[in-house]
């Protein structure tokens, strides 16, 4: 089957996934905006057979042909697998995010016990001399 991507609710959806790209990347930093945004679009992803349903009822409104199967075989193609891209690529930024944590505070952790053996070696031989000028 052959799907018109001039229609315009076909490139509405495109610039929907465009916008959710950004969103992702722009709140990599803020995370509890991406925490909304990832619950949004797997929100979104879950109501995908309701919204199959509902425009299948109603293609001719808005649409040229009937995309719409009982299977879900398009909205899944076009509208769920962009969705579950975008929130595969922020449970990465999450996964990279703890391991660096992680990793930092494991640093931080030797540097401290470095630095607790530094300071008990410099006051180890003070206490051997104290011994002995005793």
């Amino acid at each position: 089957m052959s799907v018109q991507w001039s229609e315009s609710w076909l490139m509405g959806l495109l610039s929907f996934h465009l916008v959710c790209i950004c969103v992702t990347v722009v709140t990599c930093r803020f995370y509890k905006a991406q925490i909304c945004h990832f619950l949004l679009m797997t929100g979104l992803v879950y109501s995908a057979e309701n919204l199959n349903e509902l425009a299948a009822m109603n293609w001719r409104s808005f649409s040229n042909f009937q995309y719409f199967d009982s299977t879900g075989m398009f909205i899944s193609l076009v509208f769920s697998i962009p969705l579950l891209m975008n929130t595969v690529i922020i449970v990465m930024v999450w996964v990279y995010r703890t391991f660096s944590t992680m990793t930092e505070l494991k640093t931080l952790q030797l540097k401290r016990k470095m630095q607790k053996h530094t300071r008990e070696k410099a006051v180890l031989p003070k206490m051997d001399s104290n011994k002995k000028n005793a």
